[in-house]
Order: C-alpha cells, then structure tokens, then sequence
C-alpha cells in the first residue's frame, strides 16, 4: 500500500505543482475550467497558492497537497468552508495520470475527511463529478459519500456548462 498523507499546500510548492499540472494537461483537461494565460506556469501556481494559503488561514478553505511517499502527486482542497448552522465544504481534488488508479485519491478523500471533521469540525462536505467521471464517483463511494441529485449545467468545464453528479457525506453521529 503506497504511503499517502495530505498536507497544507504552500507557496514554496509552486514550481512542483506547476511541473505536475504541465505533465498532466492533456489529462487534467477534460475535468477543468478553462483558466488564464500562465495560470499552470510556476509564476501563476505561486500566486495561486499565495491566494489559496491566505484564504486557509482566514477559515474559508482549506488547501493541500497530495503526496505519495514524499512527492507531490495532486491537490485536495475543501473549498467555501461556511460554518454557523451549516458548517459544510465542497471537496475537490485530482491526481497525476501516473498514480491514477492506485487508490492515492481514495486514500487523500479519507485524510482530507478526517481534517473536516476532525480539526475543521464540519458537518457536512459536498462533492461534484463530471456524469461520465465513473472513477471519481467510486473514489466518493468508497469513502461513504452518498449520491443527493444531479446539478444541470453546474460548472463550466472544458468551456461548456455541464451536469455533475452531487455527492454528500456527514460528520458521524453528528
């Protein structure tokens, strides 16, 4: 079993992050949002994990790393943390090609849970997949999401408004 463990992201990743991403294009694309000029180039990881460690530190997300046994293979981030009555995150991740399917993103969801409902104290996290995206469905199940409905034309990704999948999972006994 390969050693998986989830870490706040940092700037000082950027040039890591950035390598992955571009290695990972081709692979990535069909899941993502089309983004600026620069935003895989180390410059624009830099920036987007400044922004991304400044809203973890005011409470509004939560960024981090995956790494297999030491090395960076993906992101996780619960993003737009609301605390008060609904105490909820959405939960987003990927991982490089190279390690799909070896049950790095099933083992990173598992950590990130129990930063959500550990530390974070949250009762709730929501995830969304692509219809077609069968693999990361089964990484939700296998973590005890349940499936709540179908989003119609909920994010743009690829350029095109599309159809998720809404998952949920709550805090136990909570």
């Amino acid at each position: 079993m390969p050693l998986v463990s989830v870490r706040r992201a940092r700037p000082s990743d950027a040039a890591e992050v950035s390598a992955l991403l571009l290695r990972n294009a081709e692979h990535l694309a069909p899941f993502e949002p089309a983004r600026p000029a620069g935003w895989a180039s180390a410059d624009g990881q830099r920036g987007h994990l400044e922004t991304a460690a400044r809203l973890t530190a005011e409470g509004g997300a939560y960024a981090a790393v995956i790494e297999l046994d030491g090395r960076i293979v993906g992101r996780i981030n619960l993003n737009h943390i609301v605390r008060g009555a609904l105490r909820s995150a959405d939960l987003g991740y990927w991982v490089s090609a190279d390690v799909s399917g070896r049950g790095v993103a099933t083992a990173a969801v598992r950590r990130m849970l129990g930063v959500a409902f550990g530390p974070l104290e949250l009762h709730r996290v929501q995830a969304g997949t692509l219809v077609e995206n069968l693999a990361s469905q089964a990484v939700l199940h296998r973590n005890g999401f349940e499936r709540i409905g179908l989003a119609r034309r909920y994010l743009r990704i690829a350029g095109d408004w599309r159809d998720h999948v809404l998952y949920q999972r709550l805090v136990e006994g909570g």
